[in-house]
């Protein structure tokens, strides 16, 4: 099989139909493209959880795969609370890096207002590098539970944020050698810096308070897959302006580097968010310091239309994420 992410096609056939057991209290369980799970528990409150492997970087990779979980976490409207961690070894790492590592993933936790709530870690030779999963937890009233699949025909579609964030970060990191052959110093470190609009847990929390109806974080296969996903969870077609969709200058600078298509580039930072009034969510999220824009509407039908200049083309199904060209 490919690299990433794995198609649409095999979830469903090798994946999704070997899953029988159902329970009532599992509100929303195993769906392709999902961002959580989640159970009811006690009376009217339920519990979300997520998991986010991080596989493409390996300079702050406790860090990305925190933000990862909880964006996860958040997008279902919940508000998260911890996380648990496993974490495999190579031999050939020491005690300082993992005492490191482990401080990196603590100090984003209690940023979050979160903590590392248990885990597992062990050292194998199955792994060259830390292959670090973060499982996030959450909890929030189960009538305000946001499901992905809660989309209809006429709502408009925003993003927080730009495109690409999280890609640009990883190969500015990664890749800082490379691409020191063009530009200065303070340009890659400039889009280094871009980590810090990773988290998205604020903007999510003013999105379900002001009337969103279904959040997805784009990860993994970009603003292209997330768009997919979300439309494909709910059964809805997809109008979107390419030219309405925000995206960073040295997301472009970087990604005409290394030949890379922006938007299907690892988009962690960025949050898929449907609403009735986007205007209204976007102004709440700009209250709260951030950034949103809406991009397009949920249609009728199934055709996912991407336009540009009256140019008009249909979105293809999720593709393997465009930073595994470069990053393996």
């Amino acid at each position: 099989m490919k690299i990433g992410k794995l198609p649409e096609t095999v979830w469903k056939r090798s994946v999704g139909k070997q899953l029988y057991t159902g329970r009532t209290d599992v509100l929303m369980g195993a769906e392709s493209g999902s961002d959580y799970a989640a159970l009811a528990v006690g009376e009217g409150e339920a519990v979300v959880c997520s998991v986010a492997p991080v596989t493409c970087a390996g300079k702050n990779v406790g860090r990305l795969a925190v933000i990862a979980s909880l964006n996860k976490v958040a997008a279902s409207g919940a508000e998260p609370a911890g996380v648990l961690v496993s974490l495999l070894l190579p031999t050939s790492m020491n005690e300082t890096q993992l005492r490191e590592l482990i401080c990196e993933m603590d100090h984003t936790c209690r940023e979050a207002g979160v903590q590392i709530v248990g885990g597992h870690m062990e050292v194998t030779r199955a792994v060259r590098a830390p292959l670090v999963t973060v499982s996030g937890i959450g909890k929030v009233p189960k009538d305000c539970l946001k499901k992905p699949s809660s989309v209809m025909a006429g709502m408009d579609i925003l993003v927080t944020n730009w495109i690409g964030l999280e890609g640009t970060v990883i190969l500015a990191k990664e890749k800082e050698e490379a691409l020191r052959t063009r530009y200065a110093q303070p340009f890659i470190e400039r889009a280094a810096e871009l980590e810090r609009y990773l988290p998205v847990w604020r903007e999510a929390k003013a999105a379900m308070m002001s009337g969103a109806a279904a959040m997805h974080n784009a990860s993994e296969g970009g603003i292209y897959g997330a768009l997919w996903e979300l439309a494909q969870s709910s059964g809805v077609g997809l109008e979107i302006d390419l030219k309405k969709i925000p995206i960073r200058q040295e997301t472009v600078e970087i990604c005409e580097f290394f030949d890379l298509n922006p938007y299907k580039l690892i988009s962690g930072g960025c949050m898929l968010i449907a609403a009735a009034e986007g205007n209204t969510v976007v102004r709440a999220i700009e209250k709260e310091g951030g950034r949103a824009a809406v991009i397009g509407k949920a249609t009728k039908g199934n055709d996912r239309v991407l336009v540009r200049d009256g140019e008009r083309r249909f979105l293809e199904t999720v593709q393997t994420d465009e930073i595994h060209k470069i990053i393996e």
